[in-house]
């Protein structure tokens, strides 16, 4: 009897175990499907990514929401970049 309860109670463990490796590999494979669609979708133009970073970072502050600072810097040497370009071309 003790041996049928350690084979079903191995069977079990070994169960959950490919369960959870089937978890994982299904979480993975969404993040990746994630990935590849936030890929597909950035935008080629770099103002353009400026216009929809301002955009939302706007959409952010209006609900008071934190902004993370690493994007806060981002907008503002896009900003830059975009500012110095057209004084040295107008």
């Amino acid at each position: 009897m003790t041996l049928l309860l350690r084979s079903i109670t191995a069977a079990i463990e070994e169960a959950r175990r490919v369960e959870e490796r089937a978890m994982d590999l299904f979480e993975l494979e969404a993040e990746l499907n994630l990935l590849l669609t936030q890929m597909e979708n950035l935008p080629e133009d770099r103002h353009e990514f400026y216009l929809q970073l301002r955009g939302k970072l706007a959409e952010m502050r209006a609900f008071g929401m934190p902004v993370p600072d690493d994007l806060v810097r981002l907008e503002k040497e896009l900003e830059k970049e975009f500012s110095d370009e057209m004084k040295s071309s107008g």
